[in-house]
């Protein structure tokens, strides 16, 4: 039969493209519930799928592969009828995850709105360059990412980053491309320089606050404090 489509949608859990949501988009949807991400259960993720061979498969295999899940066994042989593992998440965070799922509109409608403020806010922005959201998809804004205008700065990403931190705001960066990180270019050196788009993008990426109790008054703050660093670096 066809391959499965498995997408990673950690961060996008509540976005929507052509209307339709994220995990009705692929096969198999794989989400992170990591205590940073919009919905969580403490640590972990989920699987969403509307398969249902698909869905007792992925039961068995985060259960060692066991045939029966514990609420409908009626023997004791914990059958073990393929290779599993020990995925399970824990009574406590799945009652967590549940609770925090009524709250989901309610964290979507908050990042969409400062999202939307910080947007009207850096349009046109002599320093900054606004990603482009296509016309057909509506963010879950798990991240607000702008690009520095470094040709119109006379510092990279580092002195900007360091300063917007002396101002007090938590700036961040996201992220580093894979065949960056120590691992992948030990084992694989000869991949810098292969990815220029990333490695282009990587310098000029700067992560501003976001999250689901920030106010507009704290992106009125950000963005003031992003004015006067940039300001304070503007070349020439």
């Amino acid at each position: 039969g066809p391959i499965p489509i498995l997408a990673d949608a950690a961060h996008s859990l509540g976005a929507t493209w052509h209307g339709r949501p994220v995990g009705t988009l692929a096969d198999l949807t794989v989400l992170s519930l990591h205590p940073a991400k919009i919905l969580t259960t403490g640590e972990g993720g989920a699987v969403l799928t509307d398969d249902g061979d698909r869905a007792a498969f992925l039961r068995r295999f985060r259960n060692h592969g066991i045939a029966t899940e514990l609420g409908a066994r009626h023997d004791w042989t914990y059958a073990m009828v393929e290779l599993g593992f020990n995925y399970r998440l824990t009574d406590v965070m799945a009652a967590l995850g549940t609770s925090q799922l009524a709250r989901l509109d309610a964290f979507l409608t908050s990042r969409r709105r400062l999202a939307a403020r910080y947007q009207a806010a850096l349009a046109g922005h002599w320093a900054v360059e606004l990603q482009t959201v296509h016309a057909a998809a509506d963010p879950a804004w798990h991240l607000f990412v702008v690009l520095l205008r470094l040709d119109r700065l006379r510092v990279d990403r580092g002195a900007i980053y360091r300063a917007l931190r002396a101002e007090g705001i938590g700036v961040n960066v996201h992220y580093i491309p894979v065949h960056r990180h120590p691992f992948y270019q030990k084992r694989y050196p000869d991949l810098e320089g292969r990815f220029p788009v990333a490695e282009a993008a990587y310098e000029r990426l700067l992560t501003l606050p976001l999250f689901s109790a920030m106010t507009e008054r704290d992106v009125d703050d950000v963005v003031a404090a992003l004015d006067k660093v940039t300001e304070a670096y503007r070349a020439g």
